[in-house]
C-alpha cells in the first residue's frame, strides 16, 4: 500500500473534453473530464486529463467492495452463485430478474427485506415500475439498485458475526472493504463519502481506481485467494450482464456485445470503469459535470479504440457517435466522443 494520493483540485481541474453534443452544424454542449488506462502492473499506459485527481468511485467500484465477500470465505460457505456474485456487483433495474433473486438470496440467509440499509427505491424497469403504480404499492429496499451489494455486505456480516448496521464506517464489514479498497487502489483513501445506498464510498485518484480494474484484468496470472476471487468476479460480472445492470442499460448492451470477454461498470456521476483480461488492462473515466451519457459515450469510444468492442456491434452504433432524435422521431443530432479517445491500438 502506497500512501494517500497528494491532495488534488476539484475533478473539474485540468479536465479535456469527453464527448460533444452536435446539432446540425454546430457544437451545442461540451461535456469534460479524465481518463486513465493502466496495466496489471498499475503502470498508466495513458491518460486524459489529470489521472491525480481524486474522485468518489461511487457504484463503478462494487466489485471491489464485493472481494470481502469471496476472501473472507463467506461466498464458499454459502455456496453463493455466480448469479449471485454478479448481483453483489450491481447498480440493477429492480426487474423481476433482479428483485426475486435478492429476495431469495435473504431467504437463504433467514433475512428479510427489513434487514437491507440500502432504502427503498422506485424500480427503473418500466414492468415492475408500472405494478406498483397500478397497485397503489410502494417500492422497498430489495428494490433498490443496490440491493445485491447489499445482501452480499448480509452474507459477510453473518459470515463474521457481525452486528446489524453494516453500512457504519466502523463495522468489520466496511473495514474489510476499506482494506480491500486500499489494497487494489494501492493508495491510503483519503476520505469517504456517503453513497445514495448508504454504504460508505472511499476516495482514491482516477488513476488508483484504473489500477484497480488493471489488477482484476490480470488477476488470472496470480494465484492468490484475492486473485481467485477477483477472477471469480470479473467472469460473473461478464457471463451475467443483464443482472449487472439490466434492459436499455450501458453496462449490459456493452458487455453482451463484447461476447463475455469484458467487464464494465457505471457509477454515478459520470463515473465508469472497464477490466479487459485478454490485455491485461484497466480503464476508469470521469465526466467532470456528472453526465451518465458522456461517460457512457466516453467508455464505448475507448473499448472501440482498444479493439475490446467491435465497431459493427449495436452497443458501439448507440453509444459512439450516437444519434440524437426528437419527440417527432427527426435525426437532429449527434453525440461524439472526443476526437482523441479515437486512437489507433
Amino acid at each position: 500500500m502506497t500512501s494517500a494520493p497528494p491532495p488534488a483540485s476539484a475533478p473539474t481541474s485540468a479536465a479535456v473534453p469527453l464527448a460533444e453534443i452536435w446539432r446540425g452544424t454546430l457544437l451545442e454542449s461540451l461535456h469534460l473530464g479524465h481518463a486513465v488506462v493502466a496495466n496489471g502492473k498499475g503502470e498508466v499506459l495513458r491518460s486524459w486529463g489529470d489521472p491525480a485527481a481524486v474522485i468518489y468511485p461511487r457504484s463503478s467500484c462494487k466489485m471491489i467492495q464485493a472481494l470481502p465477500l469471496l476472501t473472507s470465505g463467506a461466498a464458499a460457505r454459502y455456496g453463493l452463485t455466480s448469479e449471485q456474485l454478479a448481483l453483489s456487483c450491481a447498480s440493477h433495474n429492480g426487474a423481476r430478474i433482479h428483485v426475486d433473486r435478492v429476495g431469495d438470496w435473504l431467504a437463504q440467509l433467514q433475512l428479510g427485506e427489513a434487514d437491507l440499509r440500502c432504502g427503498p427505491q422506485m424500480p427503473r424497469d418500466p414492468e415492475v415500475h408500472r405494478e406498483l403504480i397500478k397497485s397503489d404499492d410502494s417500492p422497498c429496499q430489495i428494490h433498490n439498485n443496490c440491493s445485491g451489494k447489499h445482501a452480499g455486505f448480509l452474507t459477510l456480516a453473518q459470515h463474521l458475526g457481525a452486528g446489524p448496521e453494516y453500512t457504519a464506517i466502523d463495522h468489520p464489514v466496511q473495514q474489510a472493504c476499506r482494506a480491500a479498497f486500499e489494497e487494489v487502489t494501492g493508495e491510503d483513501s483519503p476520505t469517504f463519502g456517503i453513497d445514495g445506498c448508504s454504504a460508505p464510498n472511499f476516495a482514491c485518484s482516477l488513476a488508483g481506481l484504473a489500477r484497480a480494474m488493471g489488477w482484476f484484468a490480470s488477476a488470472h496470472r496470480r494465484s492468490g485467494r484475492a486473485d481467485e476471487a477477483a477472477v471469480q468476479l470479473r467472469t460473473a460480472m461478464a457471463t451475467h450482464p443483464a443482472l449487472v445492470a439490466g434492459e436499455g442499460r450501458a453496462c449490459t448492451a456493452l458487455m453482451r456485445d463484447m461476447g463475455g470477454r469484458v467487464a464494465v461498470k457505471t457509477g454515478a456521476e459520470g463515473v465508469f470503469v472497464a477490466i479487459l483480461p485478454d490485455q491485461d488492462l484497466g480503464i476508469a473515466l470521469k465526466v467532470a459535470d456528472g453526465a451518465t451519457r458522456a461517460a457512457e459515450t466516453a467508455i464505448a469510444a475507448l473499448l472501440l479504440s482498444l479493439g475490446a468492442l467491435n465497431k459493427d456491434s449495436l452497443a458501439a452504433k448507440t453509444y459512439v457517435n450516437a444519434p440524437i432524435t426528437n419527440w417527432n422521431g427527426l435525426h437532429c443530432g449527434e453525440m461524439r466522443p472526443a476526437a482523441e479517445l479515437l486512437f489507433a491500438g
